[in-house]
């Protein structure tokens, strides 16, 4: 593989990657707990756009039990964001020979 060849196409992944984190901000996935009773809305960057919470689950002798809640819901939010982001980036780099460069990426 000559220099240019390689440097063309690392220029396509940037230039991809580039237009997958664009789409990874725009995009949104739900997480909850509580039997969907605490949701949050977060952004395929990881960014926590809302958080929804049942007036039942509102309990002023528990409050603990709320912040577990939020809590859950934010971190299964944050899962679903990274595996939305893993799926989305592993086609830039999928077809590639990287070599040991590979894992650096990914």
């Amino acid at each position: 593989m000559s220099m240019r060849n390689l440097q063309n196409m690392a220029l396509q992944m940037q230039q991809e990657m580039e237009r997958i984190q664009g789409e990874l901000a725009e995009a949104t996935v739900e997480g909850s707990a509580g039997g969907g009773m605490v949701k949050v809305v977060v952004t395929g960057t990881g960014d926590v756009q809302s958080v929804q919470i049942a007036p039942e689950v509102v309990d002023p002798e528990d409050v603990e039990m709320l912040e577990d809640l939020v809590l859950a819901a934010v971190g299964d939010g944050l899962r679903r964001a990274q595996d939305l982001a893993t799926e989305k980036m592993g086609g830039v780099t999928g077809d590639i020979d990287l070599g040991g460069l590979g894992n650096l990426l990914g």
